[in-house]
């Protein structure tokens, strides 16, 4: 296949990207700089610009750019860019591969589309799927606007299915930050520790979107172990993994006042999501044990 990959040097992509080529796959990098490698071709997505001709050929599109959630305080500045990144390259990608697919309707494409289990908000202890309703919070709202801009792909066809990514265990995200804390012993639960934590390890994650990209699944994909846990449990077993003790929590009004917004909707929230798209489509799963993730993302960080 030829695979156009947007995000490919975040925590997600600058492993898929190698895999895929180890798969046997031609790849193509989508990068808003100026290109530095013969793969890399520009794009625009702020200004919903590509050159129709990327992806005339091309099998299927991985879209996993968008502003970091994380990287800054919620001012209405960053919450801006947060929703408008997403949007705006996704409506780009999708409408590109629409053109695509009316002047060749002959080929089979895909387009996997980034998202994320924020949709449903804060599920508290309630177990969802992909049947569950949207949430009413920033990034839940954030999420329904991300995935409504893949229209234009669906109605001209082409197969998508948007992943609703939970906490991905890798060498870097949000993982990379908690190590140096939780290596000192100064690890421990965030405000009540009962909020759920879906995650999925790096391999598995990389292994789902090779797994999507010929699995015949369209429409949303929680991309997340098996097994989510809560918060206490997690940085119990983060502890565990680097043999020190986790037991300095952070209450959650510190977290308020230091996060602001993202503290109650990112932090203090949680969803007890399962992934019932992938487990029916048969996908096997490397880690379904927290600690075993775990230590594999201390070992490969």
């Amino acid at each position: 296949m030829k695979v156009a990959v947007t995000g490919s040097s975040g925590l997600i992509g600058s492993r898929l990207v190698p895999t895929l080529v180890e798969d046997g796959h031609e790849v193509i990098r989508l990068v808003r700089r100026t290109p530095r490698r013969a793969d890399e071709h520009r794009w625009d997505p702020q200004h919903r610009r590509i050159d129709p001709a990327l992806l005339t050929d091309v099998d299927a599109v991985v879209h996993l750019a968008g502003v970091g959630v994380a990287d800054h305080r919620w001012t209405a500045a960053h919450k801006r860019q947060v929703l408008e990144s997403r949007v705006d390259g996704t409506a780009t990608v999708s409408q590109a591969l629409a053109d695509a697919a009316a002047a060749d309707p002959t080929r089979d494409r895909v387009l996997l589309s980034g998202s994320a289990v924020g949709w449903y908000g804060d599920t508290g202890d309630r177990v969802v799927d992909e049947s569950a309703p949207a949430g009413d919070d920033f990034l839940a709202r954030v999420c329904v606007a991300w995935e409504a801009a893949t229209a234009p792909a669906v109605e001209a066809g082409v197969r998508v299915a948007t992943l609703r990514t939970g906490l991905v265990l890798g060498p870097g995200g949000l993982l990379a930050r908690m190590l140096p804390l939780f290596r000192l012993g100064l690890g421990g639960r965030l405000g009540s520790g009962r909020q759920y934590l879906p995650w999925i390890s790096l391999t598995d994650e990389v292994d789902a979107i090779r797994f999507l990209l010929t699995a015949p699944v369209s429409g949303p994909v929680n991309l997340s172990a098996p097994t989510p846990v809560t918060n206490a449990q997690f940085t119990a077993a983060l502890g565990r993994v680097v043999h020190r003790p986790a037991v300095l929590p952070v209450p959650g009004a510190a977290l308020r006042v230091v996060l602001g917004e993202f503290a109650r909707v990112g932090v203090l929230a949680g969803q007890r999501a399962v992934p019932a798209a992938l487990t029916a489509a048969g996908f096997p799963f490397t880690h379904h044990d927290l600690e075993a993730a775990l230590r594999a993302a201390v070992r490969t960080g």
